[in-house]
């Protein structure tokens, strides 16, 4: 029920996974298909770049004027870093305070004189502003350092690199939130390289009951985490796509004109292969560099004729190989037999 500082960067580590989700999932999906010249309607997606914005923007960002506060000189305290917070982010339509020029939250009675609320995409958060300054600063005495340096034993000399006296650094230790913030912009410079595939956990009631569904809470989660979206996104585009030169080395052997070998190009060797099998139009569409098929039974279908044409063809090489057997063994007995006869009408 008490958010404070902690809580908040745990929510700014969220919002920007909930972002690569959407860059990842919704975003890439329909640009794919403009991209690749597909007929495609627009589904709208809400964008939580807005959000991440407004708590790590350089200038204008919460943590930005958090680390200010904890840097300026003069009186610094939980209620003036909560009062610039309201004179810089009072028109932002994702956040919220009683002391803000925005009159609108001056009659808000939910919301106390000493918190900020922030509209997350997972839904509205409120965070007492007490302790935010101190817990940011995260400072450590460099006597304590450079003691713990000292120390014999390697785990803890590890812990406290900054103690070392060769590497003795005056300046202004990092605060929390920005080494949060550089530790969080590292981890998705690290995702955008990769594939990664989502899973979305689901809790279906708060006493970690079986066979106990809280359909509220259910669809509370569906919403926050996007899947929604998602799903009128995957319903309405296509379940899989593949280029057009895999996709016809992996199904050519189910139409005589591809195999073993098709000579022209690989999308008209794509077409060829559909309007042979006769799927449905409506169940693929071409785009500039791959095919996309939209129902999963389609692709299962083609694996099941895949799979039978393979069993076939495995059959018509054990035949060929089984008759090429036994002839080579015939014509060996025969030609046996010949020499056997032969020799035995000299000497008879």
């Amino acid at each position: 029920q008490d958010n404070s500082f902690e809580q908040f960067i745990i929510n700014y580590c969220n919002e920007k996974l909930q972002q690569i989700f959407i860059e990842l999932t919704l975003k890439e999906e329909q640009e794919e298909y403009i991209r690749e010249g597909i007929e495609w309607t627009h589904i709208e997606y809400f964008n939580n770049a807005v959000i991440c914005d407004l708590i790590e923007n350089n200038q204008t960002g919460i943590l930005a004027m958090l680390d200010e506060e904890c840097l300026r000189p003069g009186t610094v305290t939980d209620d003036t870093f909560l009062e610039k917070l309201n004179q810089v982010c009072a028109t932002h339509q994702h956040f919220e305070s009683r002391l803000s020029k925005c009159s609108r939250f001056l009659n808000d009675t939910s919301l106390p004189h000493s918190c900020f609320r922030i509209q997350h995409y997972a839904g509205k958060v409120m965070y007492q502003v007490e302790g935010f300054v101190d817990k940011n600063n995260d400072l450590l005495y460099r006597d304590l350092s450079q003691a713990m340096w000292k120390a014999n034993h390697s785990l803890i000399k590890a812990l406290f690199p900054e103690g070392n006296p060769a590497k003795i650094n005056l300046k202004r230790p990092p605060t929390a939130g920005s080494q949060f913030k550089a530790s969080v912009a590292t981890l998705m410079k690290n995702l955008q390289t990769k594939n990664p595939n989502y899973i979305r956990c689901i809790k279906p009631n708060d006493k970690k009951a079986a066979h106990v569904f809280n359909e509220a809470l259910v669809c509370h989660q569906i919403r926050y985490l996007g899947l929604l979206e998602n799903v009128r996104v995957r319903r309405a585009g296509y379940a899989f796509r593949q280029p057009y030169e895999p996709c016809l080395e992996r199904y050519k052997m189910l139409c005589k004109q591809t195999w073993p070998h098709w000579r022209g190009p690989a999308r008209a060797g794509v077409e060829v292969l559909f309007n042979e099998l006769g799927i449905p139009e409506e169940e693929f569409s071409f785009g500039r560099s791959k095919i996309f098929i939209r129902n999963p039974r389609t692709l299962f279908k083609l694996e099941d004729l895949r799979k039978q044409r393979l069993e076939d063809l495995a059959t018509l090489i054990e035949k060929i190989y089984r008759g090429w057997k036994c002839r080579t063994r015939f014509l060996l007995m025969k030609k046996c037999q010949i020499v056997i006869a032969s020799w035995y009408r000299r000497y008879a």
